[in-house]
């Protein structure tokens, strides 16, 4: 039976106190880290998602560890429910989103969700793209990552000129979106920054993420670094 109790004594047996140590490091702020992986929080989310008694796992907002919330979104992600359902249960679970990992995982198991209905999904994440929340920001561009495609890339390279907002997770996003546009349209995200209307410190970090890429030739990445502005 899927019962937080069960969950939180399986997390625990699993717990390694130096990877614990590693990762926290990564997570400034986050203090209640067990220290279990993630290919092992998968495996247990997917062994959860095929059962039919999740639900008050997912519903349950008291959580003592920052891995229990990565597992409610990973079974969000993976559970075979109808579409509006599942829907209804990432809506539920943004607020809880308050650190870059459990963001980005979350978001990452979302393809699914998006295959089954993409326009949907779309229109979903708009008032998150312009949200003032630094980690319901961050949610909207990492879904856009779903959206890197020759239907998507014109609409994503006029959002990042709308692009606004101070926090550090949000900025690193869309620097992070950017850098993908690139390997994946080189010749449409350079047009785009040679114009962007992005500020300083997101430009110059999308340039840095860029040339950063094992997928960006040498010659190129040197016309990239030419570009960068001064602080």
């Amino acid at each position: 039976m899927v019962t937080s109790e069960n969950i939180r004594k399986e997390l625990n047996a699993l717990a390694d106190a130096k990877y614990k140590e590693f990762h926290s490091s990564l997570l400034p702020g986050t203090e209640n880290v067990l220290g279990v992986r993630i290919p092992q929080l998968r495996t247990i989310a997917k062994r959860i998602a095929k059962q039919n008694d999740w639900y008050p796992f997912i519903n349950a907002t008291e959580v003592d560890y920052y891995e229990e919330t990565m597992l409610q979104g990973m079974i969000i992600g993976l559970a075979k429910i109808e579409f509006e359902e599942q829907m209804n249960y990432v809506k539920m679970f943004i607020p809880r989103i308050d650190n870059w990992a459990v963001c980005d995982i979350f978001c990452g198991e979302l393809k699914t969700l998006v295959k089954k209905g993409k326009d949907k999904v779309w229109q979903f994440i708009q008032p998150y793209l312009y949200s003032d929340k630094e980690f319901e920001k961050r949610f909207g561009i990492v879904m856009l990552f779903h959206y890197i495609n020759e239907e998507y890339i014109d609409r994503l390279l006029e959002y990042a000129d709308l692009f606004q907002h101070e926090a550090y997770y949000a900025r690193m996003a869309m620097a992070w979106m950017l850098s993908t546009c690139f390997v994946k349209f080189p010749d449409k995200t350079l047009e785009y920054l040679k114009q962007s209307q992005l500020d300083t410190w997101t430009y110059n970090k999308a340039l840095q993420k860029t040339v950063e890429s094992l997928r960006v030739d040498k010659k190129t990445k040197l016309l990239i670094k030419s570009m960068k502005r001064k602080d």
